[in-house]
């Protein structure tokens, strides 16, 4: 034991009087005392040698003097580190380099959302990615048996059902209703999540705009004229719309909108699958069942719903034939955004 204990005193008193002049005697000091080879890690190899009484008390020596060269190598390190850093200072006469960027096309699509439908007088509203059962599905009308709750479209978190990543921004409009403050007038965009196959048109990740609206005496007239005014103000004021009967759990009456095809101009492509238009949302009158689950009086109160996938109308915009681009980073896809606002 005392011949360990004699080499660790040594090892710390010659550590402590230990003074570098150069970055170069503070890599010679790593090397002799912290690395693999060095001879503080002989000492830990010796240690396997100690009596088992004695193996407390050799331990601690070992860690402080292993402590000790680490904070005299870490300290001489850095001072000699400021040193180099204070004289490649920076000339600021210098011209500035000439950094590109610009918002992704998503965010610009986004954005150009929120204004159109700002300017009707709609609010912006977010809320969880993370959310439970009853936001996600129940207060929506979703059976228990609907497939939407089911592993192919939803990634649920852990074991348990009731707390999933949202399928929707319509967990958002639920949150919003259940305030109680009316009337309500918001938009929801935001991320969603659905287990689905990547591929050109669709991705796990996307995102989405919802709006809701819910006063007295609200009709399918007020839906249909919101939609014909965003319709226009985005993909221009000759674009055409119509409106196709559907299906959705939280609306009754429900639609789809189509868009005419801004890429062939009605006339048939491989975008629009050679009919002339394209599918860009769903939407209809809000179900009382939505409405009271939520606390509203659906006898009082009605309401429309309706949303969209922005990367679907940011290709359609901008003429993109591939959604994967949108999640890709590549610099020469982005850099053709730049000067988009």
């Amino acid at each position: 034991m005392l011949p360990m204990k004699t080499k660790i005193a040594a090892l710390l008193a010659d550590i402590q009087q230990f003074q570098a002049q150069s970055k170069e005697q503070v890599e010679e000091f790593r090397l002799k005392y912290l690395s693999k080879k060095g001879l503080i890690h002989a000492l830990f190899d010796d240690f396997k040698q100690v009596p088992p009484e004695n193996r407390k008390e050799m331990g601690m020596l070992l860690n402080e003097l292993k402590n000790k060269a680490q904070e005299i190598f870490d300290r001489q390190s850095d001072a000699f580190a400021g040193d180099q850093h204070h004289v490649s200072q920076i000339d600021t006469s210098l011209p500035a380099v000439e950094v590109s960027g610009g918002r992704h096309p998503i965010s610009i699509v986004r954005r150009n959302l929120n204004s159109i439908f700002e300017r009707l007088g709609f609010i912006i509203a977010e809320g969880p990615e993370i959310e439970d059962d009853f936001h996600n599905f129940t207060a929506l009308n979703f059976p228990e048996e609907h497939p939407a709750r089911d592993m192919q479209d939803t990634f649920f978190i852990g074991k348990s059902p009731d707390v999933a990543l949202r399928t929707h921004t319509s967990s958002v409009q639920v949150r919003v209703m259940e305030q109680g403050k009316l009337p309500i007038r918001i938009i929801a965009p935001g991320r969603v999540f659905r287990n689905e196959a990547i591929s050109a048109r669709a991705h796990c990740i996307f995102h989405q705009i919802e709006g809701l609206y819910i006063d007295k005496e609200v009709s399918f007239a007020d839906l249909k004229q919101t939609l014909y005014f965003f319709a226009r103000e985005f993909f221009g004021p000759e674009t055409r719309i119509r409106f196709r009967p559907s299906y959705f759990p939280f609306t009754e009456i429900s639609a789809e909108m189509d868009v005419s095809c801004n890429i062939c101009g009605g006339k048939g492509c491989n975008i629009c699958k050679y009919s002339g238009w394209v599918e860009i949302l769903g939407c209809g009158m809000v179900d009382p069942n939505v409405l009271e689950a939520c606390g509203i009086d659906s006898k009082e109160y009605s309401g429309y719903a309706f949303g969209m996938g922005i990367e679907r109308i940011t290709m359609m915009k901008y003429q993109i034939n591939d959604l994967r681009l949108f999640f890709e980073n590549d610099l020469r896809f982005l850099k053709q955004f730049d000067q988009l606002v």
